[in-house]
């Protein structure tokens, strides 16, 4: 694997380039650019072992667009799978994310159990029909975003409870967050991630969500979820005097979903307004900031 990745040149969203710039962390900063972003802040020795994670992640969670039929989709995580068992028994095969994630067991002793639990999750991607429950959607977002953290936090050796509490409920957040940005998209797919029972309640029809963009009963789901995120953030916030500061690049999304609370809220909840969809300026000087005052 490439040497640990950094550009003392950064500015908002334009990493500079290095040669030694990982496969990995290339993965990282094209297709989940936020929390690439967050990893800088981390030690350099730990930056390529987080950038695998996060790919691994990538690779996995990009395979729902890449296959017109959900049994390919179920073949190619049950292809990761064992690729996965052969990273832990040390024999990675070839595949540059396989490799990058060998390392980092080898080098941080990587549970396999939260790439086993987020694996599982993705598969709910080849679903096209929606959570059933507000229960079951904060589920896929704990199986999903709270895993990577999880496995995050072994990285940079920040596995306190209280710690690990946090990084849960930032990590959930984000993932709530992150699927109200994506409706739109979504959407144009005719894939929704809102509980059916929510939508029920607020006489949102999904046909129409498909059909028309915003519809009825969309603002008010938006709304709730919105909310859950906030109390996730706040709950996160209340253990900051007993978290690891070594945790910070895994906590740090937190910062960024602040601006998309504020930015839905702007919009009053809806998702297809463009100030949600349009990019956030000045991400890197809110994280450094929040870096510089060791909070999140």
């Amino acid at each position: 694997m490439a040497p640990a990745y950094m550009s003392d040149n950064a500015s908002d969203g334009q990493m500079m380039a290095s040669p030694n710039l990982s496969y990995c962390a290339n993965l990282m900063r094209q297709f989940d650019n936020d929390r690439f972003l967050c990893s800088l802040f981390a030690p350099v020795a730990e930056r390529d072992a987080l950038a695998a994670i996060g790919a691994f992640n990538i690779e996995v969670a990009r395979i729902r667009e890449q296959v017109r039929e959900p049994l390919l989709g179920h073949m190619r995580l049950r292809w990761w799978a064992d690729v996965f068992d052969g990273v832990w028994a040390g024999t990675p095969g070839r595949h540059p994310v396989a490799l990058a994630l060998a390392e980092a067991v080898g080098r941080f002793g990587l549970d396999k159990r939260p790439f086993d639990r987020l694996l599982q999750a993705r598969a709910r991607d080849l679903d096209d029909a929606a959570p059933a429950s507000l229960t079951a959607l904060l589920d896929y977002a704990e199986a999903t975003s709270a895993s990577l953290a999880e496995a995050g936090l072994r990285v940079l050796a920040a596995e306190d409870e209280e710690t690990k509490a946090a990084g849960r409920d930032v990590a959930i957040a984000w993932a709530l967050l992150g699927l109200l940005r994506a409706i739109p998209f979504h959407a144009r797919t005719r894939r929704i991630y809102l509980p059916a029972d929510m939508s029920r309640q607020t006489g949102l029809d999904p046909d129409r969500l498909f059909d028309k963009g915003l519809t009825d009963g969309l603002r008010p789901v938006v709304e709730k979820l919105v909310e859950i995120a906030v109390e996730h953030l706040r709950r996160a916030r209340s253990r900051r005097k007993a978290v690891q500061r070594a945790a910070l690049p895994v906590l740090l999304p937190a910062r960024l979903a602040d601006l998309w609370v504020d930015r839905l809220r702007s919009a009053e909840f809806n998702p297809f307004d463009g100030r949600v969809q349009a990019p956030a300026p000045w991400r890197m000087l809110h994280l450094t900031t929040a870096r510089l005052r060791a909070r999140f």
